[in-house]
């Protein structure tokens, strides 16, 4: 069953998005900054409503922005009086546990947090609401190397606990190399590929060969260099034996995709001048 379910969805710089998302999963929604990342994230958790389509999401769902909201004038303890009083299911000693165990006292005012606890602590706030969808802008934007490993740690560990799904946004994709299951990319408008990412990752090839080869039916990205022809491609059936083939990172085919957001002109391979 689907945790997340988006069909042909329209709203400002969006178009005719469709994805979904497997209930328990780690999904990592992927794009350049101003493609409309937040705008989709806003639709999801009920903040914007679309002008077309349909989205379904299953259970309660929490939502932790980019600029890691909190009433900085507020202590920790009186963050948790808040989010108890306002919400119908609050899990109290769990959060308190958590903050107890982070170190973050709970006399301190929120604006004398770091910005690695301001993050726990957003992070604590949203997961108290014990939801079964857990949506995260660019959490670890503006956080130092230490911060963003303990912040996906954490994270990592709820979702080990329970059958939590989360989606997660970045254009850092280093960042979620180790803790994504499943992939959004998002460019142009509209969503280029979603899916499993080992299964993506086995369905890709790149192959390197002389000019004048047959091609596969489905080449995502493409560039020539040193008199070859280098191609990414997508279920890419029986090869002329003279292809050179071996698998993508992540990494490649994120690029890939995201160079060619309209897919109108092959885009051009990372490292491979044209």
């Amino acid at each position: 069953m689907n945790a997340v379910e988006v069909r042909g969805l329209h709203i400002r710089g969006l178009r005719d998005c469709a994805f979904a998302i497997p209930r328990g999963r780690v999904a990592a929604l992927v794009g350049p900054n101003g493609v409309g990342k937040t705008t989709l994230m806003h639709v999801l958790v009920g903040l914007l409503a679309p002008a077309g389509g349909t989205v379904t999401t299953a259970g309660d769902v929490a939502f932790m922005a980019q600029d890691k909201p909190l009433f900085h004038g507020f202590t920790v303890a009186e963050l948790l009086t808040f989010g108890r009083r306002t919400n119908p299911v609050w899990d109290e000693a769990a959060a308190r546990s958590r903050l107890a165990e982070l170190d973050i006292p709970l006399d301190r005012r929120a604006r004398r947090l770091s910005g690695g606890q301001q993050a726990q602590v957003a992070l604590t706030l949203a997961l108290a609401r014990r939801p079964a969808l857990l949506v995260l802008d660019e959490p670890l934007a503006n956080l130092d190397p230490l911060a963003r490993h303990d912040v996906m740690r954490a994270l990592m560990a709820e979702v080990a606990e329970r059958e939590l799904t989360v989606l997660i946004s970045s254009h850092v994709i280093a960042d979620l190399r180790d803790t994504c299951d499943w992939l959004i990319v998002l460019n142009g408008g509209r969503v280029q590929v979603g899916g499993d990412i080992d299964e993506l990752l086995e369905r890709h090839l790149l192959l390197t060969g002389p000019p004048g080869l047959a091609e596969p039916a489905q080449v995502v990205a493409a560039g020539r260099a040193g008199g070859q022809v280098t191609l990414l491609v997508k279920d890419a059936g029986a090869l002329d034996p003279r292809w050179s083939a071996r698998g993508v990172g992540l990494d490649e085919l994120v690029m890939a995709y995201l160079r060619s957001p309209e897919s109108a002109a092959l885009p051009r391979l990372a490292g491979v001048p044209q």
